[in-house]
């Protein structure tokens, strides 16, 4: 088996991710059990735009420095979610990415699209005038690890200025990530995506977030 590396990029992995408030003895047990990581992944920031359709929870749509990037729901196996790239463009967007790739991965009525290519200000602008979708400011701090030869991270996370912590793992092999889960003490723990967070926080479903 190929070992997984942290950064590069390799089959789609599946991925246990829960939200809360705190996950201190988890994230503390993580961090014991992880070998050493790269520098680069001990700590990192950065700050994205989620664009969230009311109409849809298999396409996770964010935009960072720039670049917009969907990942399409594909499957679930033993409660573990496995996603694919649908999608990555640059800004400014042309017309013809935004008609067959973008509102479609929405669900949502289509604009009137009267340019050929949208500025990142122009296109965030249609989304906010869509009553089904929204443009969510999120924050990451993550801290990163490796345990059972899978990708860990914990992170402080700021939902439009509401901090949660997520924590997670990852991999291409679904039973590496059961014993992480297993010898972090996550058994039971709901795994819920980015998607389905924020849509808890924002107040677009009703549901309360995992772990509270």
């Amino acid at each position: 088996m190929a070992e997984l590396k942290i950064g590069e990029i390799s089959k789609p992995r599946f991925e246990f991710r829960s939200f809360g408030q705190c996950f201190c003895e988890a994230h503390k047990r993580m961090a014991r059990l992880s070998v050493p990581v790269p520098e680069k992944v001990w700590e990192r920031s950065s700050d994205e735009i989620y664009i969230i359709s009311a109409k849809n929870d298999i396409n996770n749509t964010k935009i960072r420095d720039g670049k917009m990037d969907i990942k399409t729901f594909v499957q679930s196996v033993d409660g573990l979610e496995q996603w694919n790239p649908l999608m990555k463009g640059e800004f400014p967007i042309s017309r013809e990415v935004l008609e067959k790739e973008v509102f479609p991965a929405f669900m949502v009525e289509m604009p009137a699209l009267t340019k050929d290519t949208y500025t990142y200000e122009e296109f965030i602008a249609m989304v906010k005038a869509c009553p089904d979708l929204a443009a969510v400011r999120v924050h990451k701090q993550r801290f990163g690890y490796m345990v059972n030869n899978t990708i860990c991270e914990v992170g402080n996370v700021l939902i439009n200025g509401a901090k949660v912590v997520t924590i997670n793992s990852e991999s291409t092999e679904i039973e590496d990530i059961k014993k992480t889960i297993a010898d972090c003490g996550l058994e039971g723990v709901e795994n819920i995506n980015y998607l389905q967070a924020i849509k808890r926080v924002i107040g677009m479903s009703d549901k309360p977030l995992a772990n509270e």
